[in-house]
Order: C-alpha cells, then structure tokens, then sequence
C-alpha cells in the first residue's frame, strides 16, 4: 500500500490583482522565498513561495470568485522561533489573533491579505 510522505504544499486564492499583496505578505512578512511556477502553469496568475529547504511551498492563485473561506481552513506552517516571528508579522503590521494553547505547540494565527487563516506553530517536543 501506497505511504503519504508529506505534504508538498497548500494553494490558498487570491482575488485578481493580488500578487503584489501576497509578495508582501508571503515573501516579506514571513521571508518565504518566491520560487517560479511551472512554464506549463499560468504563471501571471500565480506566485509561490518556499516553506523551508524541504519542498515544501505555498502556492497563491487567482480565485475570480473569491468568497468568504470556513473559519476553520487554513494552512500551518512551522517555524523555527515563534515569538521572533511573531515579532517580525507585528512589524509588518500583521494582526495576531491567540488561540487554544497545544502543550509543546506555542502557535498563533494571522490572516493573509486575502483574509485566508494562517496558522504558525513550533514544534519543541510531544503532544502531551
């Protein structure tokens, strides 16, 4: 039987016109690395970001019919010092909405511009 080994990446929409916008969010306010999509893609309708050094990336694309997302969708990504990121976001001028703690998961979430859910997390050990 077949093994899931990963998660590649998570595409989140943005309405037309918000590549700018997710560059300053993605790319400067969390300091993702843009990365290029595939030629075959349109690419004028796309921007992606690397999630660390493992391949793991967040694709951003034009939703024309961009409406309100569940509450409970979103993305989560690792970091590696969550109070320096959560320092850096503020900076940036990003609202930090606190949530249920997780022993060994200090997280918190942040909206991207497009109002999607984003969550950060560390991870310092176990669950419990």
């Amino acid at each position: 039987m077949p093994v899931v080994q990963r998660l590649q990446h998570t595409s989140v929409p943005m309405p037309q016109g918000g590549q700018d916008s997710a560059r300053a969010f993605y790319g400067k306010a969390l300091g993702m690395e843009e990365v290029t999509p595939p030629s075959s893609l349109d690419r004028p309708n796309l921007v992606w970001f690397q999630a660390g050094p493992d391949g793991h990336e967040v694709h951003v694309f034009v939703e024309d019919s961009l409406g309100d997302n569940s509450n409970a969708q979103h993305l989560c990504l690792q970091v590696d010092d969550i109070d320096a990121c959560r320092a850096q976001l503020q900076q940036h001028g990003v609202e930090i909405e606190e949530t249920t703690p997780i022993v060994n998961r200090p997280r918190f979430f942040v909206r991207d511009p497009f109002n999607n859910l984003v969550e950060l997390t560390q991870i310092t050990g176990e669950y419990e």
